[in-house]
Parts: C-alpha cells; sequence; structure tokens
C-alpha cells in the first residue's frame, strides 16, 4: 500500500514548519535545557494557536477530533525543530483522559501534561502529570538526561507506555533524522578537505545515502501505524514503526557526527541539540528490543 499525505495534511504540515523555522526554536531548546521556561511557553501558545492540539482532542472539547495521521504530521515537524517541551506527553495523554475538563484547556494550550513511561518529562512545568494508565501521579527527583533540553523526573507509579505515545515518538524521531541529515548534507556540500568539499567523496555519499534509506523506510511505518489507529493491528504496526524510527534517528545522529567531526557535539554548534534528543528518544516510550518483542507476539 502507498501512503501519500492529501494537500490539507501537507499544507498543515508545511504551516507548522514556517512558524517554527521563524521560532529560532535553537535558542528556546536552550533556554529551555537552563530552566527558563518562558521563551517554550510562548512557542507552546503559538503550536496551539496553529491548530496542533486541537487534532488531538474530541469535538465535545473543542478539538477538531482525534487525527492520528494529523498528530503525525504535526509532531514530525515539532522533532524537526526540535522543539522543547513534552508535546508528544500532552498529545497521548489526551486519548486517556476521557471527558476531563482538561481536554478543553489541552486544546486552547492552556494545559501542558506530563506522562510518566517511566520518567516523567518537564513534569516542574507540567500543569498534570498521568501514569500510562491515566491515573493522576506526582513528580519526585529531577533526573540526569542525555538531552539536557529533555529533563526527566521521577514518578510515583511511573512504568509502561501506551501505544498512541510510542507512535508520536516514533514521528518525532522521523522529524529528528530530517534535520539531522539535512544539516548533514548542507554542510557536506560547504566543508572542504584537500581543496574539495568533503561531499564529493564516496565515503561520505555513501553513509548519507544510507541514512536516506533507512530514514525513508522508517517514515511510511510511522504514518501506516497512523492509519491503523483503532484496528486490532495497532500494536503490531506502531512497534515496528517505532524501532524503525529509532533506529532511522540514532544511525542519522551517529552519521551526522561522523560527517561534522567533533564540532557536531559542541554546545555552541546546533546540530548537538539534535543529535542528544535522537540518542534520548532511542529508548523513550519503549525501546527497540520491547517493540522487537512486541511485533514477534503478535506474528
Amino acid at each position: 500500500m502507498k501512503f501519500v499525505l492529501s494537500a490539507e495534511q501537507r499544507m498543515f504540515g508545511e504551516t507548522l514548519r514556517k512558524l517554527l523555522a521563524e521560532a529560532a526554536t535553537a535558542k528556546t531548546v536552550r533556554a529551555w535545557a537552563a530552566g527558563d521556561s518562558g521563551p517554550g511557553r510562548a512557542l507552546w501558545s503559538s503550536v496551539a494557536e496553529a491548530g496542533v492540539f486541537a487534532v488531538g482532542v474530541p469535538e465535545p472539547h473543542g478539538g477538531a477530533g482525534l487525527l492520528p495521521v494529523e498528530l503525525a504530521v504535526a509532531v514530525e515537524e515539532l522533532g524537526r525543530a526540535a522543539a522543547p517541551g513534552p508535546y508528544v506527553e500532552t498529545l497521548a495523554a489526551a486519548e486517556l483522559l476521557g471527558d476531563s475538563p482538561w481536554l478543553s484547556r489541552m486544546a486552547e494550550g492552556e494545559a501542558i501534561v506530563s506522562m510518566a513511561v517511566p520518567h516523567a518529562l518537564d513534569a516542574d512545568v507540567a500543569d498534570l502529570v498521568l501514569t500510562a494508565d491515566g491515573a493522576e501521579t506526582h513528580a519526585g527527583e529531577r533526573l540526569t538526561s542525555l538531552d539536557p533540553a529533555r529533563r526527566l523526573f521521577r514518578a510515583e507509579g511511573g512504568g509502561g507506555f501506551t501505544g498512541f505515545g510510542a507512535l508520536l515518538c516514533a514521528a518525532q524521531q522521523i522529524g529528528v533524522g530530517q534535520a539531522l541529515l539535512d544539516v548533514s548534507v548542507e554542510y557536506a556540500k560547504t566543508r572542504e578537505q584537500f581543496g574539495r568539499p568533503i561531499g564529493e567523496y564516496q565515503a561520505i555519499k555513501h553513509h548519507l545515502a544510507s541514512a536516506l534509506v533507512e530514514l525513508e523506510f522508517a517514515r511510511p511505518l510511522v504514518y501506516g501505524a497512523a492509519l491503523s489507529y483503532g484496528t486490532p493491528d495497532f500494536t503490531r504496526d506502531v512497534s515496528a514503526a517505532k524501532v524503525a524510527a529509532s533506529e532511522a534517528s540514532y544511525g542519522l545522529a551517529k552519521t551526522a557526527l561522523q560527517v561534522h567531526g567533533a564540532i557536531g557535539y559542541t554546545d555552541e554548534y546546533d546540530p548537538s541539540l539534535w543529535i542528544r534528543k535522537a540518542r534520548a528518544l532511542y529508548s523513550a516510550w519503549g525501546s527497540p528490543s520491547e517493540h522487537r518483542a512486541r511485533v514477534m507476539a503478535a506474528l
């Protein structure tokens, strides 16, 4: 089956991409990591105005209904921009809240929700923290994270994950991987070695081409899983998508580091924001081994 986004879905993604590009998200990420949530909250409001949370909330609560493909489109763009904050957690929580009044606040961008899966992301700025089964919980001590902009907290009752959250995390990873591919290709075109752009050397070309293929194979799995939401195949499809997205984005992080050299991991250089996020997301919402086991169990 061929998965092609509709014109409206593509326009939704392009509009959000433009909004995020104009927002200079790299500065926002660094401020968020340093504990300054002001720019991140302003970005959250802008994303809400673009309708991102509305497509995750039922119509009776001011949303457009739960639209998994549109959400995957949006979260891919959020990953591409490395937008900080618990976007995946908030959108995944909407599925668990039933007829809660929190949903109306979420649709308007007025509520930030974290989930303990097993640790609660950015719990210190969240208005609500839930467990994977939808119960309200509380966050405790802050933990060390591979990505400084993913501020993790220990939470009571933390553990497990939801299939819908894993789907959105996979979409986020596709965006992270795309950003790393784009910046690596651009760098390879301009960085010279022995009088030639490094992108002209076969070793660099092969690395980038292999990374592109892996990403392009993972993306249809993500959107295929979004289309299967609500069917008996969803658990299997989302786990297959999460494995592929994890491997593709983490592989691109390693490729980006090889292309850029050590500068790619320095705090001052923007690619480091995506490289660290790719590694942190690799095991978020279920590790590849957990999801492979789920796929095998479904066969």
